[in-house]
């Protein structure tokens, strides 16, 4: 089954949707040995192929090179990246349009889970997409999993989750992929789940760490074994993965615990190998870390991930801000590969909800009703007690004041109808005391803590 899957009906699939991630694959199976000197040269290659693409076919970046006076064939290698400007969310709202290609076509809409407080939508082209897929299915092979494999993906996007028609049923019972929602992690869901992952075996497991880590912890305080199951590897993502996630995740599953960093705006940005070391998609992806200035930090210096992706021809991600803070290393891995490494990342934390009945829901099932909303700019969910919500709104020009009867009437949906919420209007939302942004806080006890 697995053989048919990797060599007919995968390629097939991809085939279908116009996609070259297979071709993809193949390449940077190759490209992953060469030194870091000759992938430092495929970068420059391949971003002055992006910079000439966007000045002729980009409206955006044609404006912008000319007010700039800057000409794209003096671009030589990616240290050039500073002549030009940051691109932040905001210059992507206000400049939606005119950062889609001319040349594009068939492109698909996307957003990023509002981690931020100030969700992002965005175009994704097929070869964009391409490059992704293959990035993943790369790192999945360095921990000896493959295309057919069956997987247990447990994620809370309605992205995926919306999707769970007759078509994609189907997909995902040929794939061997099986989804577990993570906006549903009530004692009695987790005790389904773990159910499920010991009948399916799969080789591997997805998703966020913090769901992960709730069904272990479930699993070992319920005497639920998980360890003879023959789970390979647990790849986390989406997530900071913390040290005590993974020690107990690996602990109860008997598998390594896989670290991956990237976004749907960002791309597949790096993965953790065998060896312990955080390989950036180099093909694909040019890091930059940048202080609060914007000035580059040399290697072993923290400060601002910044990302360029070259196959963003479509829609251009050049010299993106991440928001999140990580460093570079000039280390060489014992895993022979050349792929640079990334590493101190310090990603977006989401906290569980904890309704009035005591079901467990993930925080970005909250996060998914305002998202949708036009008019805000930024937003914080704090839950004060089980049925108390004060929610924090930087609103702008086209805030409609129907949008606090259409939150109330989300957060009633997904938690109960007995709930008070709460809303402050503020110019702006200050981050944590640690620098990052908390989107959701909850200040309810939680039951396995």
């Amino acid at each position: 089954m697995k053989s048919a899957i990797k060599k007919i009906f995968f390629p097939l699939h991809e085939f279908l949707k116009g996609h070259k991630s297979i071709s993809y694959l193949q390449k940077l199976e190759q490209s992953q040995w060469r030194s870091r000197d000759r992938l430092y040269m495929l970068q420059s290659e391949r971003l002055i192929e992006l910079i000439n693409h966007a000045y002729i076919n980009v409206p955006y970046y044609r404006n912008l090179f000319n007010s700039l006076k800057i000409k794209p064939d003096s671009f030589k290698k990616h240290e050039d990246l500073n002549r030009l400007p940051f691109l932040s969310k905001d210059l992507i709202r206000e400049n939606f349009e005119m950062l889609k290609s001319d040349k594009a076509a068939a492109l698909m809409k996307s957003n990023t889970g509002g981690s931020t407080g100030s969700p992002l939508i965005f175009y994704l082209g097929k070869r964009r997409i391409s490059a992704d897929i293959a990035a993943k299915l790369r790192a999945t092979r360095w921990w000896g999993v493959d295309i057919g494999d069956p997987e247990i993906v447990i994620w809370g996007s309605p992205v995926e989750l919306k999707k769970q028609d007759i078509v994609r049923n189907i997909r995902d019972r040929l794939f061997r992929t099986r989804l577990l929602s993570a906006f549903d992690m009530s004692e009695e869901k987790i005790y389904k789940y773990v159910s499920i992952i010991r009948k399916y075996k799969p080789k591997h497991i997805f998703g966020y760490p913090s769901s992960i880590y709730l069904l272990a912890k479930f699993a070992r305080q319920s005497n639920m074994k998980l360890h003879d199951i023959g789970v390979k590897v647990i790849f986390c993502t989406a997530e900071r993965l913390y040290d005590h996630q993974r020690e107990l995740i690996l602990d109860v599953f008997g598998a390594p615990v896989a670290n991956g960093y990237g976004g749907r705006d960002a791309g597949f940005i790096a993965h953790e190998c065998p060896h312990c070391s955080m390989h950036i998609t180099a093909e694909s992806i040019i890091v930059e870390i940048v202080d609060h200035e914007g000035n580059p930090l040399p290697a072993g210096y923290s400060g601002e991930i910044v990302i360029t992706h070259l196959d963003s021809h479509d829609f251009p991600f050049i010299r993106y801000k991440t928001g999140d803070v990580g460093a570079l290393s000039e280390d060489t891995c014992s895993c022979g590969r050349g792929l640079p490494i990334l590493k101190n990342i310090e990603g977006r934390t989401t906290d569980f909800i904890i309704t009035p009945d005591g079901k467990i829901m993930h925080g970005l099932s909250l996060v998914y009703v305002l998202r949708e909303l036009e008019g805000i700019k930024e937003f914080k969910i704090i839950q004060e007690k089980p049925d108390c919500f004060i929610i924090n709104i930087v609103k702008d020009s086209i805030f409609k004041t129907e949008n606090e009867t259409l939150i109330k009437d989300g957060f009633k949906k997904r938690i109960g109808t007995d709930i008070k919420i709460i809303f402050n209007y503020l110019p702006e939302i200050k981050a944590e005391s640690s620098g990052k942004f908390r989107y959701v806080v909850s200040k309810v006890q939680h039951p396995y803590n």
